[in-house]
C-alpha cells in the first residue's frame, strides 16, 4: 500500500490549509484539551445525538466519538468535489430515469441489463413512472476518499436515504460555542442553511395535483430505528412534521395526515424507511410501517415520496463501477471524480483474480453497508480470509473488490496528544428544481490506529469539516 498523504503536514511543511490550526493545537494545554473534549460530550449527550447499534448488547445508545480537530478543504481544493459531486449526481438521476422508462444506456451497449433487472433495488412497481421533474434520489451522498493532494475517489454512492447529515450541523455547533475564536480568525464557509435548502428542495418537486404551498413531512420507522434522532432534528430544523406510518392514510387521489384538527393533505414525504415498507399493499404485505394505498396515490400524481422507490438500483456496488460510463453517455463530460478500481466478481476472470489476491484487497458485498459484510484483506487473519472465499465462490455475484487505497490521514485528538487518522468524506447534495450542496460535508475518522473502517457501526468517530471561504 502506498504511503499515507497527511493533510496537515506534507513533506514536513504545514500546509496552507492548516497554518491557523497548527498553533491552536500547540497552545492547547493537555488538560484544557481534555476539558473540552468533555464539554463536547455532555454537549452532545443534551441535545440526545446518540446512535443505536442493531444486534448488541449493553447501552443500544450511544454517543459517536467526537474529534475536536476539524478537517479543513482550502476554496480551490472544495471547487473541484463541488463540480464532481454535481456532476456524479445529475448523471445518477438522469441513469434512474432511463432504467425505468426507454433503458438507452442498455441498448446502447454500455450496462449489462442483468445488472438492473436482477437488482433487489429494481422496483417494477414505478416502471414507465416518471416523478416531478423526473428526480429520482433526492438527497444523494457521496462518499469520497483521498490519497494525495490532488487524488480524491469515490468509493460509494448513497441515492436512496443517506444518513449523517445531524452530526455534520451539530459538529459545526459545538465547535462554534467551544471555539469561537477559531471562527472569527478563519473565514469558515457555513453549512446552517443546509435545513432549510432541504425544505426548498423537497417542495421544488410537489406533485402536479398540489395548488398551493406544498405540506412537507419526514417518515421515520419510530424511535427505535438507529437513525431516528437525525429524523427529529431535521423535522425540527425545517419546522415540519415528523409522522410514522399510522399517522398518514389514503383516501381518495390524495395522503393525509391525522392531526388534532382534523385530516391533513401532505404533498411531499421525505420518507427514512426502506421500499420494501412503504406500502403494504405494493411491497411487504407485513409492513406495519407503511402506509396501505400510498403507491397509488404517488404513481397518480397525488404525492412525491423522496427519494422515489427504486432509486437504489443507483447505488448498488455493481452499478457504481458504471458511473464514469453514465456521465459520458448522459452528460457528454469526462468525469470529474474517479472512481476507485473495482474488480466485479460476477465475472469470472476477475473473480479469479480476487480469490487469489484476497490478501491484498478490500471485499464487499454488493447490498452491504455500514461497514458490515465486507473483507480488508491486508488486517485479515488467514482463516477470515479463507471462510470470505468460500462465501465468494458460493455466490461471486453477491461481491465487489477494490485494491486497499491509502486515505489520507487527519490529526485528530487521543490519548497521547495529535496523531494522524484516516478519514473519508460524506458531503450531501439536494436534488430538485436545482442541484445544490453546502460546503463540507461529514468527515469520518477510523479512531483506532492503522484501522480503515471509519463506519460508526465500527467504533469510528466524527469531525468538523471546514471549507476556507474566498
Amino acid at each position: 500500500m502506498a504511503e499515507t498523504f497527511n493533510e496537515m503536514v506534507d513533506q514536513g511543511h504545514v500546509r496552507e490549509a492548516y497554518r491557523n490550526l497548527e498553533k491552536w493545537q500547540n497552545d492547547m494545554p493537555a488538560d484544557l484539551r481534555a476539558m473540552k473534549q468533555n464539554e463536547a460530550e455532555a454537549l452532545f449527550r443534551r441535545v440526545g445525538i446518540t446512535f443505536a447499534v442493531y444486534g448488541e448488547g449493553g447501552d443500544p445508545e450511544r454517543l459517536i466519538p467526537f474529534d475536536m480537530f476539524p478537517r479543513v478543504f482550502t476554496a480551490s481544493e472544495w471547487r473541484k468535489l463541488d463540480r464532481g459531486i454535481r456532476q456524479r449526481a445529475a448523471a445518477l438521476n438522469a441513469f434512474l430515469a432511463d432504467v425505468y422508462d426507454q433503458r438507452e444506456i442498455v441498448r446502447a451497449g454500455r450496462v449489462p441489463e442483468h445488472l438492473i433487472t436482477h437488482n433487489e433495488a429494481f422496483e417494477k412497481a414505478v416502471v414507465g413512472f416518471r416523478p416531478p421533474r423526473n428526480v429520482w434520489s433526492h438527497i444523494v451522498g457521496i462518499d469520497l476518499v483521498r490519497t494525495g493532494p490532488d487524488q480524491f475517489y469515490v468509493l460509494e454512492d448513497n441515492c436512496r436515504t443517506p444518513s449523517g447529515v445531524s452530526y455534520m450541523l451539530q459538529n459545526r455547533e459545538i465547535m462554534m460555542r467551544m471555539f469561537p475564536n477559531l471562527f472569527v480568525e478563519n473565514r469558515i464557509a457555513p453549512v446552517d442553511n443546509y435545513a432549510d435548502t432541504l425544505r426548498k428542495t423537497l417542495a421544488s418537486v410537489a406533485p402536479q395535483k398540489c395548488d398551493r404551498d406544498p405540506t412537507v413531512v419526514i417518515l421515520t420507522p419510530g424511535q427505535f430505528n438507529s437513525a431516528y434522532y437525525e429524523h427529529s432534528f431535521l423535522a425540527d430544523l425545517m419546522g415540519v412534521e415528523l409522522v410514522e406510518g399510522q399517522d398518514l392514510f389514503v383516501e381518495g387521489d390524495f395522503c393525509w395526515m391525522r392531526t388534532t384538527e382534523g385530516p391533513k393533505k401532505v404533498d411531499v414525504i421525505y420518507r427514512r424507511i426502506d421500499d420494501a415498507f412503504i406500502d403494504p399493499l405494493c411491497f411487504r404485505p407485513d409492513s406495519m410501517l407503511g402506509v396501505p394505498g400510498l403507491m397509488n396515490v404517488y404513481r397518480s400524481g397525488g404525492v412525491t415520496i423522496c427519494s422515489a422507490p427504486g432509486a437504489g438500483v443507483a447505488d448498488d456496488k455493481a452499478i457504481y463501477t458504471f458511473v464514469p460510463e453514465m456521465i459520458r453517455f448522459y452528460l457528454g463530460e469526462a468525469p470529474i471524480l474517479e472512481n476507485v478500481p473495482t474488480w466485479q466478481c460476477a465475472k469470472a476472470d476477475e473473480c479469479k483474480y480476487v480469490l487469489e489476491n484476497l490478501s491484498e484487497l478490500v471485499v464487499k458485498e454488493v447490498h452491504g453497508s455500514g461497514g458490515y459484510g465486507m473483507l480488508v484483506g491486508p488486517k485479515a487473519d488467514k482463516a477470515t480470509i479463507e471462510a470470505f472465499r468460500a462465501k465468494i465462490e458460493e455466490r461471486p455475484w453477491n461481491y465487489i473488490a477494490q485494491p486497499t487505497l491509502a486515505l489520507s490521514a487527519c490529526p485528530t485528538f487521543v490519548e497521547e496528544g495529535v496523531a494522524p487518522r484516516h478519514v473519508d468524506l460524506r458531503p450531501y447534495c439536494l436534488v430538485g428544481e436545482k442541484i445544490e450542496l453546502v460546503p463540507g460535508g461529514l468527515t469520518r475518522v477510523a479512531l483506532k490506529e492503522g484501522s480503515l473502517v471509519v463506519n460508526s457501526s465500527q467504533g469510528g468517530g466524527v469531525k468538523d469539516t471546514w471549507v476556507l471561504a474566498e
